[in-house]
């Protein structure tokens, strides 16, 4: 049985500040799947294939491209469902654009890569492979009115590149990632019932990260969701704002179940 093989993709660090925002690029943080192009394949962060329709990677370069696969703003489920439907459904991948915002195997630093990858994405010709143009912005100041005018339209936030780091794979300060909330994943322990008006179904979900740590995670649930939750065992994302004095996440929400990919 193949053994699927992750590739060697770069990862973001949490933004903090204090950083020389001279340093780097800034784009809009796109909620899709990542989607890593081999030259000859479609992969996901994890190695898997993704089963495009033919025409979707038709003609794409043997050059290596890094992007995402998106739908549009909030519509993260879409776009998930649709690259693991099997055999793929021509009219939902109609509605996906890969978004591309780097290109692995060039020698360049970032600020080299950004005319070098839309020169690629240009010559390809294709309406749902984009290029990922980033700007540069003079202050915390300018980021905070980036960062706001993003979340104002549905947006998730932005990603910062550092202009003179090479392509490496691992999570570094190359590349750092800033939104108005922290997310991270945890593991189903059990399913905790609900009372009053979710008597009978989910109250709260019990779950533990990877660091051993425990607690319920109540808020952020369909009443769907309620009624047919998360399965035990599975991983989930949920959203938070910091951390309490005692080490837990603070306002912590569901987001969503944290699919194979």
């Amino acid at each position: 049985m193949a053994v699927d093989i992750a590739p060697p993709i770069l990862l973001a660090n949490v933004y903090h500040a204090g950083i020389a925002l001279d340093d780097y690029w800034v784009s809009e943080k796109y909620d899709g799947v990542r989607g890593y192009w081999d030259g000859e394949k479609l992969l996901t962060r994890s190695g898997a294939t993704i089963h495009a329709p033919a025409w979707f990677t038709a003609r794409w370069p043997k050059t290596p491209m890094d992007g995402e696969l998106w739908v549009g703003r909030g519509e993260f489920d879409v776009v998930s469902a649709t690259i693991r439907q099997q055999p793929p459904a021509d009219a939902a991948w109609r509605r996906v654009h890969y978004m591309v915002f780097d290109l692995p195997a060039h020698p360049g630093p970032f600020t080299e890569r950004i005319p070098a990858l839309k020169q690629v994405v240009t010559a390809l010709n294709v309406s749902w492979v984009q290029p990922v143009l980033p700007y540069k912005v003079a202050d915390e100041s300018v980021l905070k009115v980036q960062l706001d005018r993003v979340i104002e339209h549905g947006g998730e936030g932005l990603m910062l590149h550092r202009g003179a780091a090479l392509y490496r794979a691992g999570r570094s300060d190359d590349l750092l990632k800033l939104k108005p909330y922290d997310d991270a994943e945890a593991r189903v322990i059990a399913h905790l019932p609900g009372k009053g008006k979710y008597a009978g179904a989910l109250g709260a979900l019990l779950v533990e990260t990877p660091d051993g740590m425990r607690f319920r995670l109540g808020s952020g649930f369909t009443d769907a969701q309620r009624h047919n939750p998360p399965p035990i065992g599975s991983l989930v994302t949920y959203r938070y704002r910091g951390m309490t004095s005692n080490g837990k996440p603070r306002f912590a929400t569901f987001v969503r179940v944290r699919e194979k990919e």
